[in-house]
C-alpha cells in the first residue's frame, strides 16, 4: 500500500471544486517515471462538463508526456472505500495495465486494493 499516495490524494481532495454537491474526492497517479500527479473534481453549474479526480490526475499525467501508471489512489469522505463513476473506469481501462495497482479508500482509512480488471471486467478496448 502506499502511504504517500493516498496522503498525496487527501491534499488534492482539499482543493475539490464543489459548489453543487460538497462531495469532495481527490486522487493522485504514480507513474513509471516516478512522478506523481495529483488532481480533484472540478464542478460545474451544468453538471456533465463536471471532471472527477481521477480523471483530471490520469489527463495532468498523460498532457505532462507520460502514459505509464503504476498505481493511482482515490479518496473521498464516503462510508466506504470511494468507488470511481463509470466515465472513469474507462478512462482508466485506457491508460491502465493489469499491473496498475488501484486503491479505493476514504477518509476514516478504509481501503480495498484492486486493478483495472476488477472495477471494469470486459471493458471495451479497439
Amino acid at each position: 500500500m502506499s502511504i504517500t499516495l493516498i496522503n498525496q490524494a487527501n491534499q488534492a481532495l482539499n482543493n475539490a471544486y464543489v459548489p453543487y454537491s460538497s462531495f469532495r474526492v481527490g486522487a493522485a497517479v504514480k507513474m513509471k517515471s516516478g512522478n506523481i500527479y495529483t488532481g480533484c473534481n472540478i464542478e460545474n453549474a451544468s453538471f456533465s462538463l463536471t471532471c472527477c479526480a481521477e480523471r483530471t490526475a490520469i489527463f495532468k499525467a498523460v498532457s505532462e508526456g507520460e502514459t505509464e501508471f503504476i498505481e493511482i489512489a482515490i479518496i473521498a469522505n464516503t462510508d466506504g472505500p470511494v468507488s470511481p463513476c463509470g466515465a472513469c473506469r474507462q478512462v482508466m481501462a485506457e491508460f491502465f495495465t493489469e499491473k496498475t495497482t488501484i486503491y479505493l479508500t476514504n477518509i476514516h482509512g478504509k481501503l480495498h486494493t484492486t486493478t483495472i480488471e476488477g472495477i471494469l471486467p470486459f471493458h471495451f478496448k479497439l
